[in-house]
């Protein structure tokens, strides 16, 4: 059977061209190495007249360096981090935050892959006592890994929350285009605006090849971060084509276009599928992601055409995610095999 496109990741799209053009044209002479090229110079101030004139600005290669490095910036190898148990750092990135930062995560079970301050409240005990890891940075993910979205009031209280108890509030932005969209509020607004100190500002899975960025919204969190991204192999020689794929990335509102884009998308599938028999959607479909549950006999027939990832295999709950490249063919194919298999 011929392999189409998928619903298993938006890491699993291509590249935007507009992203590729922009590559293409740094890629003429030569320029200074490591960040110090008129491109990242010229896309870290939009970056600032977006998030504030006095934040701090560090490229690097991936997500899970951007959170890694991020939340290293914030703690001690004594500190503890909260987060939902289902957090990318928590269950996705083969313990590299323990490992590189030294800290002890306190995850929270949720519903609905959200923090609240009742549910924080479980970890806020034994600040002083040095036989316990000492909470110092709550880590929320806007969207969340269950497809959820954080209203700017919710991360307004988790992060005033945080700040009365001397602690951070850092942010896992990879999908934060598609939450923006969604919420019809800009980046700011929904970050530093609301009280978050450090954001791992996500490129990848909205169009670009690679490349996140690490934003500070408090320059004095930042001030050694220069050497903990090189000591963390995240400074890039040749870092004019990260940036360059920023530029485009902001350039005329391509990160909204693909966004929109791709939860557009998601909202045709849940669409194409939720009265389908056999079928039973478990999360509300709210940015670029649809959670299901299908019969578990299904799923390898299905995935032979369009691959995608099993959720829970006790409950048999997939998820399907929509990138800025997926298109109603692709959706109208996808859903036609599925009923036609159940």
């Amino acid at each position: 059977m011929e392999i189409k496109r998928g619903f298993a990741s938006d890491n699993n799209s291509g590249v935007h061209p507009a992203i590729l053009e922009a590559m293409s044209r740094v890629n003429a002479g030569h320029e200074i190495a490591y960040g110090d090229d008129k491109y990242t110079e010229a896309v870290s101030e939009k970056l600032k007249a977006i998030f504030g004139k006095e934040t701090g600005v560090y490229f690097v290669f991936i997500g899970t360096a951007a959170n890694v490095l991020g939340l290293s910036a914030l703690t001690q190898s004594y500190n503890a981090v909260i987060c939902p148990e289902s957090a990318h750092i928590n269950i996705d990135e083969c313990g590299a935050p323990e490992k590189f930062t030294g800290c002890k995560f306190l995850s929270v079970a949720t519903p609905d892959g959200k923090l609240t301050v009742d549910l924080i409240k479980q970890h806020m005990h034994g600040f002083g006592f040095e036989h316990h890891s000492q909470p110092k940075v709550i880590s929320i993910t806007q969207s969340t890994e269950l497809g959820t979205l954080y209203s700017i009031h919710e991360i307004k209280t988790i992060a005033d929350y945080a700040h009365e108890h001397d602690m951070y509030l850092h942010m896992d932005g990879a999908r934060i285009s598609n939450a923006a969209v969604a919420l019809n509020e800009g980046f700011y607004e929904m970050t530093g605006g609301a009280g978050v100190d450090v954001l791992s500002f996500g490129g990848t899975k909205n169009g670009m090849m690679y490349g996140e960025a690490v934003i500070f919204f408090n320059k004095d969190l930042c001030s050694d971060f220069k050497y903990r991204r090189k000591q963390g192999m995240q400074l890039a020689s040749k870092m004019r084509y990260i940036s360059a794929q920023f530029d485009a990335f902001l350039e005329n509102d391509l990160w909204k276009h693909n966004a929109r884009h791709a939860n557009a998308m998601a909202q045709n599938l849940y669409t194409a599928v939720k009265d389908i028999p056999g079928v039973k959607i478990t999360r509300p479909v709210e940015a670029n992601a649809v959670f299901a549950i299908i019969p578990k006999e299904v799923i390898p027939k299905l995935q032979e055409a369009f691959f995608f990832y099993v959720w829970d295999e006790d409950t048999s709950e997939v998820r399907w995610m929509c990138s800025f490249d997926t298109t109603e063919e692709d959706i109208e194919e996808f859903s036609a095999l599925l009923r036609k298999l159940l």
